[in-house]
């Protein structure tokens, strides 16, 4: 009798939703490949992640260690008023990381020769129990399940769910890395060991200790990293913000290098007037600071014959939980144990995409109730009065980058 044939996935994006995917598919019984849009390795991008206990566990599912060096500690959250003064302090221990250190964590945990860079998304087909991705190369995969896991520019959703679009949220955040060995004295001891608020009118600055470079966390060679989340209404200030030098607009979002330095002179300018001291020295030390408009994508439907989509593939939550890692890590946790309970992959589609929508439905509500009074020239009087109630510093620093709500 022959054996049963092992079923495959052919897991469209390469960072973390899909190594996410592909591992623990791979873990159980799928055979698994990933295809990777960018024809150069990931490793080094992105900044600071917010760890939670539910990424660990999935984390310690796909074969990493989460005990051992995940990044740096942290007990303490504190809040500076305009003038450097300390106007509020909140206990909550949490491990702060970044993208680079868990990206590397899973991908080490991963076969090279099933990693493939360069693979454009072009096409889906489905054929009954078969689905094939055709890429802009020429070339083809096909298996008996896809996994869009390929971010919120997602060209999978793009194929099955082609009127869900990102919507702007109505403000941008602006994030940098800076040195810890550069940072003075003075600035170090009141924000590295903590993670920092500053609130001025109607926007949110953040600021946490993550590894440094090559994943770095010996004292004194670490980077702090921040978080900037500032209005821009759509048809001016955003469209200012990513337009670059030679007058091309980017609409989803400007590379780092194309921001033009009068844009980071005027952020420069408005860190020294609006925030604490020991923030602006953060800003200010920043070699290149970058900028993301904020979106949501929020999607009806997860599973589409023999496609599934994970992460901000399917829901792009606002990043005031801090929860982007995490609800990707359970979305393929939940894929893959679906899979393992139901031989009938219809059948486990099903399952997964019932209870990962409510899931993912209500991370994107608080995200959206936490940033609301980000943007002011969208909301009714009404509106913004509720909103402010999650913009004083007791309810900043309990509220933001948990998941107890």
């Amino acid at each position: 009798m022959n054996a049963p044939r092992q079923r495959r996935a052919v897991v469209i994006g390469g960072s973390m939703s899909g190594l996410f995917a592909a591992i623990l598919l791979r873990r159980a019984g799928w055979n698994a490949d990933v295809y990777e849009r960018v024809d150069v390795g990931l490793i080094g991008r992105g900044a600071g992640i917010v760890t939670h206990e539910e990424m660990r566990a999935v984390l310690r599912a796909a074969g990493c260690d989460p005990s051992k060096d995940l990044g740096v500690d942290v007990t303490m959250r504190r809040t500076f008023d305009r003038a450097g003064a300390l106007a509020g302090e909140f206990v909550c221990a949490q491990t702060l990381t970044s993208w680079d250190r868990v990206f590397r964590m899973l991908r080490q945990q991963f076969p090279d020769d099933r990693y493939h860079i360069g693979k454009e998304l072009a096409r889906v087909e489905q054929r009954g129990d078969r689905v094939v991705a055709h890429f802009a190369d020429g070339t083809s995969a096909e298996g008996d399940l896809m996994v869009g896991a390929d971010g919120f520019r997602s060209n999978v959703r793009g194929e099955v769910l082609p009127e869900v679009k990102p919507l702007y949220a109505g403000y941008i955040a602006w994030r940098g890395l800076v040195d810890e060995d550069v940072i003075p004295p003075p600035v170090h001891s009141d924000i590295f060991d903590a993670m920092v608020f500053g609130l001025p009118p109607n926007e949110q600055f953040i600021s946490y200790p993550v590894a440094g470079r090559d994943n770095d966390l010996r004292p004194g060679h670490r980077r702090c990293n921040f978080v900037w989340y500032r209005p821009a209404e759509e048809a001016t200030e955003l469209r200012r913000l990513l337009t670059d030098a030679n007058g091309t607009f980017h609409a989803l979002g400007i590379p780092p290098p194309l921001v033009r330095a009068e844009v980071i002179a005027s952020l420069r300018d408005d860190s020294r007037m609006l925030l604490a001291p020991q923030l602006d020295a953060v800003v200010s030390l920043t070699p290149q600071p970058f900028l993301q408009p904020i979106f949501d994508v929020e999607t009806t439907r997860m599973a589409v014959g023999r496609v599934a989509i994970i992460g901000d593939a399917a829901f792009l939550a606002r990043p005031h939980v801090a929860a982007g890692v995490t609800k990707a890590a359970e979305d393929a946790m939940a894929l893959a144990n679906a899979l393992r309970a139901h031989d009938d992959v219809a059948a486990a589609l099903a399952a997964f995409e019932c209870e990962r929508i409510p899931a993912n439905m209500r991370i994107m509500q608080r995200g959206r109730e936490l940033g609301g009074y980000l943007q002011p020239h969208l909301l009714s009087p009404a509106a913004l009065a509720a909103a402010e109630r999650h913009h004083t510093p007791e309810a900043i620093m309990s509220e933001i980058a948990v998941l107890d709500f």
